[in-house]
Parts: C-alpha cells; structure tokens; sequence
C-alpha cells in the first residue's frame, strides 16, 4: 500500500499529495482499559469512543467464567493471544493477563479484550486462566500499567488498523462504583459509524 501512495505522489509531483499521505502515514489507534471496567477508545481522526464491557465467561484457552471483558468495537483483523504483565519484585511473577479473541462478541460486536488480574478488590481479580494461547508475550509493569504496541503476530495487532494501535493498560487501581455489564452502550452505534468512517476514508485516500 505504501508503494502505491509512494508511486501516486510521484506521478502527481505535488506538494498535496505529499501532505495527505504523511498525514495517512501518522494514523494511529489508542485503547485505554483498567481492571474495573473503565476503557475507551480514540484515535488522532478525533475519533473518541467508551468501550462496552461486561462480566462473561472467557471462550479463550483454560479461560475462567465471569471474566472482565471489554468489546473492542468490531477491530478488523484482531489477532489472538496473551499479554502476560510481570513483576520484577517477585522475580518475574505473572500479575495480569491481557487477553485477546477475535471471535468473542460482546454487545453487539465482535473481537474482545479479556483482563485477568491478582489485584484484590477489583472486577478483574478472579484469578488467571488454567492455560494460555500459544502466541503469548510477556512485558514487565512498571508504575502500576503498561504500555503495549504490538506488531505483527504479537497479541492484540489489528492487521487492517490503518495505523499503530497502543494498549495503555492500568492495574493496581482501586474500585470504583460501574454498573455490572454495558458501560459505554449509548456511544455504541455512533463509535462503530466512526471507527469504520476512518477506514472507509483511508480506501478512497489510497486509491
């Protein structure tokens, strides 16, 4: 794709051209989640979406029922895996798992992010799965999070994106009061129209 653009501009030869395929080139995704249910997603189109969650059982390998689980807005070309969050005080230790389906649906959308965590009190504390996908990675947590931009093959890259997407993951967090299942449902349509506007957009940037 970006030898077509590459070729396009050059045939064009205008400085136009070269403006909108660096502003393509810049495209980028963020997914912020914690471990009480609180998750949005943006990206720099000005795009700005809470995601739907809910307490389910996991589909995943060895996955655990009433599971946290956050609805990632139909991501196109999820890939599945584990995040493995370590901790460097106890030796390496596994303290959460970020989990990734392609194909669990959650209010009315398919692709899913799972949070399994050790921290006491929140929704996600129900202990970690029984057995783990066989794309697994580990990243250490450092100040209570992580921040997680996966490439190609790792854990939770969406293959037709159109640009990066980072994980910025919160553990350690305290409780806080949300309902049991559905936060974000009344953005729900108008995120899903945007999210795919910015694909639709970028085809007709590209052809």
């Amino acid at each position: 794709m970006k030898n077509h653009l590459a070729t396009a501009i050059v045939l064009i030869g205008t400085l136009a051209g070269g403006v909108a395929s660096s502003q393509a080139d810049a495209f980028s995704i963020t997914t912020t989640i914690d471990e009480n249910g609180n998750g949005s997603l943006t990206n720099t189109n000005g795009f700005n979406s809470s995601l739907p969650f809910a307490l389910q059982n996991d589909p995943g390998p060895g996955g655990l029922p009433q599971a946290l689980t956050y609805g990632l807005l139909n991501p196109p070309g999820l890939t599945a895996g584990d995040l493995a969050l370590t901790d460097v005080a106890c030796g390496g230790c596994i303290r959460d798992i970020i989990r990734f389906n392609p194909s669990e649906s959650i209010a009315g959308t398919t692709g899913a992010l799972v949070f399994y965590s050790n921290n006491t009190g929140s929704l996600a504390d129900i202990g970690l799965p029984t057995a783990f996908y066989a794309t697994m990675l580990s990243l250490p947590e450092i100040a209570g999070g992580a921040i997680y931009t996966p490439i190609l093959g790792q854990p939770g890259f969406v293959a037709n994106a159109g640009g990066p997407v980072t994980y910025h993951i919160t553990s350690d967090s305290l409780p806080v009061p949300v309902p049991a299942v559905g936060a974000g449902l009344p953005g729900l349509i108008v995120g899903c129209a945007g999210l795919f506007g910015w694909i639709r957009r970028r085809k007709q940037a590209a052809a």
